[in-house]
């Protein structure tokens, strides 16, 4: 048996988000990796955290509890999608969702809260036929999607925003986006 590099996008993503937490513990992340709550069309940072802000982490258990569901979900995409279009919709579910936020929302965001839930919707699809929608896929988008919804009208800091935008980019993603051919899983 040997270690093998097995899903590049899920485990190069990871790392940054580690190591981006881990070089920034005790500062403040760098602007990159914060979206702000407003259009900065004239700043080169503001672009680049549309983006940078699903590296940056509040703390070690918001790292850990993104970063399971992403290395749990994040090879069983990329063999089904391929890691070109798997990369492509991470980076469209974050611009999407800082587009959106930055609209509605005048606060800060940091996280890859909305890549996970982007993820979960997803797989929840990796077997859709047809015209089908999978049962579980319903489950999995009533459980997340309409929890987060429930979580809105909590008083804390979880942008349950990105959450819900996540799970729906995942579901659009999961309908509209096809597979590789050569992703069959074969048992």
């Amino acid at each position: 048996m040997k270690i093998t590099f097995n899903a590049p996008v899920t485990l190069a993503f990871s790392l940054i988000c580690a190591v981006v937490y881990f070089i920034f513990t005790t500062n403040t992340p760098p602007r990159i990796c914060i979206l702000g709550g407003y259009f900065d069309w004239t700043n080169w940072q503001w672009y680049v955290s549309l983006v940078g802000y699903t590296v940056g982490h509040a703390s070690i258990s918001h790292l850990i509890g993104n970063l399971s569901l992403i290395l749990l979900l994040g090879p069983i995409l990329e063999e089904k999608y391929g890691s070109k279009k798997l990369l492509l919709m991470i980076v469209l579910s974050a611009v999407i969702t800082a587009l959106v936020h930055i609209i509605f929302f005048s606060h800060n965001l940091i996280g890859a809260s909305g890549i996970a839930f982007m993820m979960i919707t997803l797989v929840s699809l990796t077997n859709v036929k047809g015209k089908e929608i999978p049962i579980t896929f319903i489950l999995i988008f009533a459980l997340y999607v309409g929890g987060e919804i429930l979580r809105s009208f909590e008083n804390d800091n979880v942008s349950q925003f990105a959450h819900i935008a996540g799970g729906i980019i995942g579901a659009i993603f999961g309908f509209k986006v096809k597979p590789n051919n050569n992703s069959a899983l074969i048992l």
